[in-house]
């Protein structure tokens, strides 16, 4: 068993983020609001059914994109070197997962500044970064000394996905390219030392 997912999984998963980018399109150009989940559905060439049996409300057709950057900054973090401290590795892995490295990352940027600047996406996306942080926990937890406090990693986990979620959001009010002075990627590194330096398990390295 090697624990890679199953065709089935990756064409569904595959499938979920077309609809997300679909429907990140159309929330970009029209705003949540003026934009109904037939319209998602017909742009993304699938049946309204099909449409509700991936997302139960056209706000959540969207996670999946804001979910990407967060899944991918957790991802660099578990694969950092152990001999980094805790603190330094969740600030690189911050600063790359924070930085487009393609074509394709660049406009998925452009749509988030897009997607934060919308209030009917603030539930969607404060549920996004619940699962961050339930995921960055886990990853936490092992990363960390056996005698850590289990407060500790949570405090820890908050405080680092918290940074991530205020870096992109005020980057989205502001008119800071995506790259550069008052990119996310400068203001994910400054949030994450300010919100993480009195916390006692970035020292801890196994």
């Amino acid at each position: 068993m090697t624990g890679r997912p199953s065709l089935t999984q990756r064409r569904r998963e595959a499938t979920r983020l077309d609809i997300a980018r679909t429907a990140a399109a159309l929330f970009a150009e029209r705003g949540a609001e003026a934009t109904t989940a037939e319209e998602i559905a017909n742009a993304a060439g699938i049946s309204l059914r099909t449409f509700y049996r991936y997302f139960s409300v056209k706000e959540d057709a969207v996670a999946p994109l804001l979910a990407a950057g967060g899944r991918r900054w957790v991802e660099l973090f578990a694969e950092s070197s152990a001999d980094l401290p805790v603190r330094e590795a969740l600030e690189r892995s911050a600063v790359a997962s924070l930085t487009p490295a393609d074509a394709p990352a660049a406009e998925a940027m452009h749509w988030t500044r897009s997607l934060l600047r919308d209030p009917r996406l603030a539930s969607t996306w404060q549920r996004v970064h619940a699962d961050s942080e339930e995921r960055l926990r886990g990853v936490l937890a092992d990363r960390c000394a056996e005698d850590a406090d289990v407060l500790e990693i949570r405090l820890a986990a908050a405080a680092a996905t918290a940074a991530i979620r205020v870096a992109l959001e005020e980057w989205a009010l502001s008119d800071a390219p995506a790259t550069g002075p008052g990119s996310p990627q400068e203001l994910g590194a400054r949030c994450m030392r300010e919100l993480t330096g009195g916390l006692r398990p970035w020292s801890r390295v196994p």
